[in-house]
């Protein structure tokens, strides 16, 4: 997933500067930051990496605050510019404001997501509606708009690259979807609208981490934990132990299903753990986030209809590459049918493997993935335990996800532990291009903190751009279960195709070749952003790649080519219920934003129950990927209307990747052409021209349904 975070809503760059001549703007902003602060200049440290180890809890707010005051300064003083509005003192001007706000949100982002406390989260619901004032103050206002217009109006005559013309087109967008041309009285509306909207999200994110970290399952009698390898009830044990409990602590991931229900024989242990995050937002305490989340979805519809809008996603979906809620809608209607038919026939494997073992009770969600693990191995004599031991943690990043990354484009990496980190656990590696110059840093986080978000992402904490002089800094963030000490991180396949994901976001983000911080590398639509990430988890599997990497972290054998058969003939098992989760959730996401303006929700439970009815995805033994209380995507991290994404983005890929197949597979010169024509493009075209120039025809769904093991049509 492309993190977007909950606070970062204003267009703000990376430099302060001062415009000399007389039709530009004289930006000088008195910096009131004390010079102990550590953001109060920009960093010293290679690639302006943020001074983590000098950085602490007290730093984030005075430096918030101050960004704030000089943005705010900045947008006026390119309002309020007597002279012509001109490209320059307009369009530049504002890509190069914000530095401070920048510097610090982009740190301050980084460690509420993935290492947040008490502190933090109070600041972070204390700021979240004067970081949604600063968006308003720019978006709405009448003097920076009417600039914006006259420069849009006259583009065709400037004479602009075609870069700049892009960002003219990008920002004219951005302001008319922000509500630049509405009444006085609307905006005013708007701006209290957007400002509850930003507390609640903000306050949803933090009751999301704390109800995780509450729902944790105690576990005291050692036969509930029966069937579990002995590596995770090491891991669970000293989970328990750290916070003083006896016995085992089984975290919860943000999915509903969780990993432990593969390996747990025990029923009712099994019950246990999926009602604990079945409910893990729904306790009625103060990490219930059922009420918050209504209101979100009416503050948005409401905000839809003073836009003139039927429902938010129809809003919302205008820049993205599916544009209507009804071509999203559709999209995901000719899927459901396929899906849910192959989801039954599995369900009905499943019960009949129940019944021969004369287990006397029906399949319920709980049992899915302890039964499925069943029936892959008697289907495809494949057992999770029996591949573990061939993908460590380390050898996987470093033989397999880098070295595809060297194969396909040339990239080397060395480890830096001289960059100062937000937590322990982090690694920082510098990135070297094919020619052997410094290109990127990047930093992996990947095991699981109970003061950590749930699921896996990747965003900036320096952001490339030609016009700032910087270059990219990136990180990765995932929720592996840690390892007891001196024992090896053991992963699943699952999680390495995690790996490879998250490192494809990377790579979008390292390859950014663009003047403008605003449409630089992932900054593009959420129906887009998608396709480089999963498109990149194809290399996990390629021959050359997997023999590099699957090395048995005791004798450094390779994985047999037994396995590797089974892993790929496996491959397409299960995807009924991982399509049916994944596209109710979906659904969900869909129906919530497609609410009219006066309807009034009063149970979330019973929407979201009658929202998969209608859907035809309410399939009792198979729930969606996550719940409307606990679904972070939609709430907090910038998918809302936009969790069709993956599905859309999948489409994408498939495609694209059939291109590799058809073109000798693993190449440098494929890798160079994917590179030049998409991963290094950033938001700088159409991103339908984009992918039809690669491919050579317009996205088919074909290769999509082939590989999904769906029929074609």
């Amino acid at each position: 997933m492309k993190y977007i975070a909950v606070l970062f809503f204003a267009c703000i760059s990376a430099a302060l500067i001062s415009f000399k001549n007389n039709s530009d703007v004289n930006m000088n902003i008195k910096n009131d930051l004390p010079a102990s602060n550590p953001f109060s200049s920009a960093s010293t440290l290679p690639f302006q990496a943020p001074p983590f180890d000098k950085i602490k809890n007290e730093d984030y707010e005075p430096a918030l605050r101050e960004g704030i005051k000089q943005q705010l300064n900045e947008i006026e003083a390119i309002a309020g510019n007597t002279a012509a509005p001109t490209f320059e003192n307009t369009f530049v001007a504002l890509e190069k404001s914000g530095a401070l706000l920048r510097r610090v949100n982009n740190a301050f982002n980084a460690v509420t997501g993935a290492n947040t406390n008490d502190t933090l989260q109070q600041l972070q619901e204390t700021i979240a509606p004067e970081l949604s004032a600063v968006h308003d103050e720019m978006y709405l206002n009448d003097k920076l708009f009417n600039r914006v217009k006259t420069i849009y109006e006259n583009r065709n005559n400037l004479k602009l690259d075609k870069e700049s013309g892009r960002l003219v087109e990008y920002y004219y967008q951005q302001f008319v979807l922000a509500g630049a041309k509405l009444s006085a009285v609307d905006k005013e509306q708007m701006k209290k609208l957007n400002a509850e909207e930003a507390t609640l999200t903000a306050k949803f994110v933090n009751q999301l981490v704390n109800a995780a970290k509450e729902g944790a399952l105690h576990v005291e009698d050692a036969a509930a934990l029966t069937g579990l390898p002995q590596s995770d009830k090491d891991a669970f044990a000293q989970d328990a132990a750290a916070k003083n409990m006896n016995g085992w602590l089984i975290p919860l991931q943000n999915t509903t299903q969780q990993p432990a229900l593969q390996s747990l024989s025990n029923r009712t242990a099994r019950e246990q753990l999926f009602k604990a995050s079945w409910i893990r937002a729904e306790r009625s305490d103060s990490n219930d986030t059922r009420a918050g989340i209504i209101r979100i979805a009416a503050i948005r519809a409401k905000k839809a209809k003073l836009m003139g809008f039927e429902n938010y996603a129809a809003w919302k979906l205008q820049d993205q590459m599916a544009q209507t809620p009804q071509a999203v809608n559709k999209f995901l209607n000719a899927l459901v049918p396929a899906v849910t038919g192959k989801a039954k026939q599995e369900a009905a494997d499943i019960q009949a493997l129940i019944d021969a073992q004369n287990g006397g009770f029906q399949l319920q969600p709980y049992d899915w993935e302890f039964y499925a693990e069943q029936v892959r191995k008697t289907k495809y004599d494949l057992d999770e335990s029996e591949i573990k031991p061939y993908f460590e943690l380390n050898t996987v990043l470093e033989k397999g996800v880098f070295y595809a990354a060297n194969q396909l484009y040339g990239l080397t990496f060395k480890e830096r532990n001289d960059i100062p980190v937000y937590q322990p656990d982090v690694r920082v590696f510098e990135v070297f291009d094919k020619n052997g110059k410094s290109l990127a840093l990047f930093y992996c986080d990947y095991f699981k903190r109970d003061n950590k978000s749930g699921g896996a992402w990747m965003s900036n904490l320096v952001d490339q751009s030609f016009l700032l002089k910087t270059k990219p800094v990136i990180y990765n963030v995932c929720n592996f279960t840690k390892p007891a000490l001196g024992q090896p991180a053991l992963i699943s396949f699952d999680d390495v195709t995690t790996m490879f994901h998250e490192f494809g976001h990377a790579l979008h983000g390292m390859f950014a070749h663009q003047n403008y911080p605003s449409l630089s590398g992932t900054n593009v639509a959420r129906d887009y952003v998608e396709f480089p990430s999963q498109f990149n988890e194809h290399w996990a599997l390629d021959a050359k790649v997997l023999n590099n990497y699957a090395l048995h972290y005791k004798t450094g054998q390779p994985i047999p080519q037994q396995l590797v058969d089974k892993i790929k003939k496996a491959s397409s098992f299960n995807q009924g219920y991982a399509l049916t989760e994944a596209i109710a959730a979906a659904a969900l996401d869909m129906q919530w934003h497609t609410l009219p303006a006066d309807t009034i929700i009063t149970d979330a439970d019973a929407f979201e129950k009658n929202a998969l009815h209608v859907t035809g995805l309410d399939l009792p033994q198979v729930p969606p990927r996550y719940r409307s209380s606990y679904f972070l995507h939609i709430w907090g991290n910038g998918y809302a209307a936009g969790y069709y994404a993956y599905q859309w983005t999948k489409m994408l890929e498939e495609d694209a990747y059939s291109w590799f197949t058809e073109n000798g597979g693993l190449t440098r010169a494929n890798g160079q052409r994917f590179r030049d024509m998409i991963l290094s493009r950033g938001n700088t075209e159409n991103y339908n021209k984009m992918f039809k120039d690669f491919r050579g025809h317009e996205p088919d769904i074909k290769a999509m349904e082939r590989e999904l093991g769906l029929p074609v049509n």
